[in-house]
């Protein structure tokens, strides 16, 4: 018999009188599992939920822009057709509600859902690098670098942005006209060739939104399950297709007015 097949058999011995004698070998605490959360809470809280949020919102936000992108795209038709649109969005089921009333609660909807939006992202992100709290040693693909960088720098720039674009085009506070100016007035004299700064920012914070845009909606066919093989090509080049539209849809007018083609 070997040395240790009999010292095996000791410590099996020595554990089985141990425990007759009444004493019960050292017990082992194990790590206790947190509780499971039912319900609309415990959805929100796993990764699959936060996923499902960020879809929903971001499809908000896509129906939002390519509306926007239209409207804006009525400049080309004169100061009159741009300025009835404007006044047709505060007017809109006037006089059975008050005035503004439909814009309002339009921009409150899109105000939670980028609110829910960037909450999703945080939480995602917290809980990624929770997961795994050491780095690997591996550097990760250039392409995952590159997505998550424009995802969150992208982000960051798109709010800052949209702040200026509020104060500028939507309340007039930085806006030379000031805001009591007719709605083309207004985008004409932003983004005026002397303001050219103004529309370098904006095109930089354009293709910002496409990027991001193109990103998100992949994502967003991925938490779906739509993104298998046989789709792959078709929603690859659909979420560049419908980036790219927008993105040349939103700049061809501060561009035509910076070089003059509307004034």
């Amino acid at each position: 018999m070997s040395r240790t097949y009999r010292c095996w058999i000791s410590s099996v011995r020595c554990v089985t009188a141990t425990t007759e004698r009444g004493i019960s070998p050292a017990s082992v605490n194990y790590p206790k599992k947190a509780p499971v959360r039912k319900g609309l809470d415990g959805f929100l809280r796993s990764s699959n939920g936060q996923k499902v949020v960020m879809a929903v919102t971001g499809a908000v936000m896509v129906l939002f822009l390519v509306a926007h992108m239209l409207g804006n795209l009525k400049i080309f038709l004169g100061h009159g057709p741009f300025n009835e649109y404007a006044h047709a969005l505060r007017t809109l089921a006037e006089p059975i509600l008050p005035y503004r009333t439909l814009l309002t609660i339009a921009e409150t909807g899109l105000f939670v859902s980028v609110v829910l939006h960037l909450w999703a992202a945080i939480s995602l992100s917290r809980r990624a690098s929770h997961a795994r709290p050491v780095k690997y040693v591996a550097k990760k693909p250039q392409a995952g670098g590159y997505a998550t960088h424009i995802m969150r720098w992208g982000g960051v720039t798109i709010v800052l942005y949209v702040v200026w674009h509020l104060l500028d085009l939507t309340f007039g506070v930085v806006n030379p006209k000031g805001f009591d100016s007719e709605p083309a007035d207004r985008m004409v004299a932003g983004f005026n060739a002397s303001r050219w700064y103004v529309t370098l920012i904006y095109v930089v914070a354009v293709v910002m939104v496409g990027l991001h845009l193109r990103h998100g909606i992949w994502s967003a066919f991925q938490t779906l399950g739509w993104a298998n093989r046989a789709r792959y090509r078709a929603l690859r080049a659909t979420s560049t297709a419908v980036s790219v539209v927008l993105v040349l849809g939103f700049l061809s007018a501060p561009l035509a007015i910076t070089f003059g083609f509307v004034k």
